[in-house]
């Protein structure tokens, strides 16, 4: 797995996304914290998905772009075997320190260092928000390349028609990270050409106070 360490052949979207989140880890992890408990319809998508994974036997799960490891501990309280990784060195510290005794490493969904089948599950929540729409389809390869046959993903993303970065999001605190909205139709065609069978696709309100898409398929 990466060691965090800047690689001078990554794409500059990765490098300004680690250096944004580096530098807000502390007070982005403030703003979330509390998050998934005002938002039932997310609690409602994770339980589902914690069902499912504990259903098909279980098996280690990775959070995908976990930040300070909110998803990742609440998945746990749910009898779900995760792990998280993150692009960011600062978010791994600040998950270690929130949640003593759960697995975080540092790592990249551009280049998982996970064997192939390694997971029972896979969750990326909101965090393909940042990658370029030329960059998802090798991105989706990787998870489905570390999930066994059968297994789960779980996808959030933003919702909206623009797939372009939308300076707006930033708010002036990532102004190199910005967020890219997706028609859920389209992530669900991404998934599906990475060979996934989508099962699920609710619309609902995100982090973000806007519709947010959720996406639960199957390798």
């Amino acid at each position: 797995m990466s060691t965090g360490r800047e690689d001078p052949e990554a794409p500059q979207w990765l490098t300004d996304t680690r250096a944004s989140y580096d530098a807000d880890a502390t007070s982005y992890a403030d703003e979330v914290r509390n998050l998934l408990a005002e938002l039932p319809a997310e609690q409602d998508a994770m339980a589902l998905f914690a069902e499912r994974v504990r259903a098909q036997g279980g098996g280690p799960v990775a959070d995908v772009g976990c930040g300070p490891g909110r998803i990742t501990a609440h998945l746990r309280d749910l009898g779900v075997d995760a792990f998280g990784i993150d692009l960011s060195p600062r978010m791994i510290e600040v998950a270690r320190r929130e949640h003593p005794g759960v697995h975080f490493e540092v790592g990249s969904m551009t280049q998982l260092g996970l064997a192939e089948g390694a997971l029972a599950a896979l969750v990326a929540w909101y965090s393909i928000i940042h990658v370029p729409d030329e960059a998802i389809g090798a991105v989706l390869a990787g998870f489905r390349r570390v999930l066994r046959p059968g297994g789960l993903l779980l996808v959030g993303f933003h919702t909206g028609e623009a797939a372009s970065p939308d300076a707006q999001e930033s708010r002036g605190r990532w102004p190199e990270s910005y967020v890219r909205r997706r028609r859920p139709s389209q992530v669900a065609a991404w998934i599906e050409e990475a060979g996934f069978t989508v099962e699920t696709h609710p619309t609902l309100t995100s982090a973000a106070n806007r519709l947010g898409g959720v996406l639960l398929a199957r390798r």
